[in-house]
């Protein structure tokens, strides 16, 4: 080979070794950028969804208003569909509203401490061994069918709820408090432990180093730099409480009346829910007759309801996070 044949060899393998680098780096950043313009996309899709879901419900469920005073469906204190008239039929939301802002408030009373404290347990207490079959049994707990809780609670908890409380019947509030608390621990517990788990070793060092004990690092340390987390986990059992259907239909009684003698004997008796009155009614209407538009119409209202818990959520959450930066 001669010498200018080398200086050309050389010239382009230096080339190459000056270009492919780049080329590498270009591929990268075009990649990232498909992968970005991706995830962006999906999240508006997401988005356009649940919009298109809440103008279906809202189409549907608008006509009611129509043939059905507005002020009467809101403060209505009673749900009687099949009522004829001139006496009926009664659509009141109130009754619906009040199970299920009942049942899903004792949920909370009793999955969210049960919830945390097990979180706690498992991710800063308990030993390795422990913590590798606990948190696998939890996950497995969140995979029950809820026709399997449900029945469960109607075999088991009613008659219990009965037993202890003296009631005529076990199918109340309370018994769906516990059967819903029962399905939203699992989600709280595994978000929760995996927030806490995302603390930084160095924060508990740091506790440890300034003279704190491990619970009082826990509890200052470990727990508050893991409430974003915390509270994101509240909101996800809340919302699997408040949507749960086939549970409160067979454990609440389905009772549409609003209590006359204080919250303890509301929770002592049977009440309905919003899920439970669309669940157990949505197949027995005709298309576009007043108790179907009424249907959609406290699936509309539920929507609302479920959109402010998750701002007031959002707003607890970017709190924090403003909290935290500063």
């Amino acid at each position: 080979m001669s010498a200018q044949d080398e200086r050309i060899w050389t010239t382009y393998i230096l080339s190459a070794l000056w270009i492919l680098p780049g080329m590498k780096i270009r591929a990268k950043g075009i990649q990232e950028w498909i992968i970005e313009r991706g995830i962006f996309l999906c999240g508006i899709a997401s988005i356009v969804l649940v919009l298109l879901i809440f103008a279906f419900v809202l189409k549907e469920a608008a006509p009611l208003f129509s043939d059905y005073s507005p002020s009467r469906f809101l403060l209505g204190r009673e749900w009687q569909p099949t009522l004829a008239p001139p006496d009926g039929p009664w659509f009141g939301l109130l009754p619906n509203l009040w199970g299920s802002v009942l049942v899903t408030l004792g949920a909370v009373i009793i999955a969210v401490p049960l919830g945390v404290c097990s979180a706690i347990f498992i991710a800063e207490v308990a030993p390795a061994r422990l913590r590798n079959f606990l948190k696998p049994l939890v996950e497995l707990v969140a995979s029950v069918p809820s026709v399997a809780i449900g029945f469960v609670g109607a075999v088991a908890i009613n008659p219990l709820v009965k037993q202890v409380f003296h009631l005529d019947t076990g199918k109340s509030a309370i018994a769906g408090s516990i059967m819903l608390a029962f399905m939203a621990v699992p989600t709280i517990i595994t978000i929760s432990e995996d927030a806490l788990t995302a603390v930084p070793k160095s924060f508990r060092d740091g506790s440890l180093a300034m003279g704190a004990t491990r619970w009082q690092g826990i509890a200052s340390v470990v727990v508050p730099s893991a409430r974003p987390g915390i509270i994101a986990a509240i909101m996800l059992g809340i919302g699997r409480a408040i949507g749960e259907t086939m549970v409160v239909i067979m454990v609440t009684g389905n009772a549409g009346v609003m209590p006359d003698h204080g919250l303890w004997h509301a929770f002592t008796h049977s009440v309905r829910t919003i899920t439970g009155t669309i669940g157990a009614e949505a197949l027995e209407v005709a298309f576009g007759e007043p108790h179907y538009r009424a249907l959609f119409m406290l699936g509309a209202v539920l929507f609302v309801f479920t959109f402010i818990l998750n701002f007031i959520a959002d707003l607890a959450l970017n709190k924090q996070g403003r909290r935290a930066q500063s």
